[in-house]
């Protein structure tokens, strides 16, 4: 890997195409997928396999994706990016987080075939990319860390206690609030409704949703013992629900407490990290902690 002040590798760009690991049971299980490998001339035994979500395919919003493969096969990692089924070039049917267990699993087999130095392998993945990448990761040995950035955890119960926390607090301690008040610019019947709804969703409990993605990720985190680095971006609601869901729940704080866990914050990021200044940060932040250990 390339430490500050070595020698940048050269990096070649692969284009490949693989299955899913899903079985005969799924109607796509014969869709191919479609990544991009950015192999180092002297790869070694560690890569990153980036995993996408939402509506997003393997270049990342403002190119994110590719700019971090870039920046990390210089230093001698390995990086796969790929599109999940239904997504950018990949054959088949979109789907959310909670079924792209088998396109990693594909993926995975992909890599370790592309990169025969590869023994071990990372997975790194933003907002719900970050939540299917930690539900993946108990399951197969070869994942020895993970980089979270933005986990998706949204639930009602926490969006709430967020939405109260850094909107409605804050707001009643600015003094333009009060004087909008004063002269009638605020509808305070609306806003005093809209306080209370918020108020009793943030007495919920994430476990009584379903839906949420919280508990499935407390599970799959619990059971994993490998290394963690969670970037948060300092101006974004999904951040701010991931620190209310740990403030309202000791479960959490004790993974998130454990030594092989590591927390870093973009200031002012918001939850792409749209700038090139806070992508730069987020390449360094991944770098250096990679380089760690």
């Amino acid at each position: 890997m390339k430490r500050d002040g070595a020698q940048a590798q050269a990096v070649r760009q692969l284009a490949l195409r693989f299955r899913s690991a899903a079985g005969d049971d799924d109607a796509d299980a014969q869709a191919r997928m479609v990544g991009i490998l950015s192999l180092p001339e002297a790869p070694g035994p560690r890569g990153v396999l980036v995993v996408t979500g939402g509506p997003q395919y393997r270049v990342g919003s403002h190119r994110q994706f590719t700019l971090l493969a870039a920046a990390l096969a210089a230093r001698g990692l390995p990086v796969l990016r790929f599109d999940l089924r239904g997504m950018g070039d990949s054959e088949g049917s979109a789907r959310d987080y909670r079924a792209a267990g088998p396109d990693i699993a594909g993926a995975l087999a992909q890599f370790f075939a592309a990169v025969p130095s590869l023994r071990e392998v990372v997975l790194w993945g933003l907002c719900d990319g970050a939540t299917a990448a930690a539900c993946h990761a108990p399951h197969d040995a070869r994942v020895q860390a993970l980089v979270l950035l933005n986990p998706w955890v949204r639930s009602e119960a926490g969006l709430a206690r967020a939405t109260l926390r850094h909107y409605y607090l804050p707001r009643l301690l600015q003094p333009a609030f009060w004087r909008k008040l004063a002269r009638g610019g605020v509808r305070l019947g609306a806003s005093l409704a809209s306080l209370r709804q918020v108020a009793a969703a943030s007495q919920g409990a994430a476990a009584q949703e379903p839906d949420a993605p919280a508990p499935a990720m407390l599970r799959a985190l619990t059971q994993f013992q490998g290394k963690v680095l969670l970037i948060l971006s300092g101006d974004d609601l999904g951040a701010r629900e991931w620190s209310a869901l740990l403030a309202a729940d000791a479960r959490w704080r004790a993974v998130a407490a454990r030594a092989q866990w590591t927390q870093a914050q973009v200031d002012g990021a918001n939850h792409t990290f749209a700038s090139a200044a806070w992508r730069a940060d987020v390449e360094q932040l991944c770098a250096r902690w990679l380089q760690s250990w």
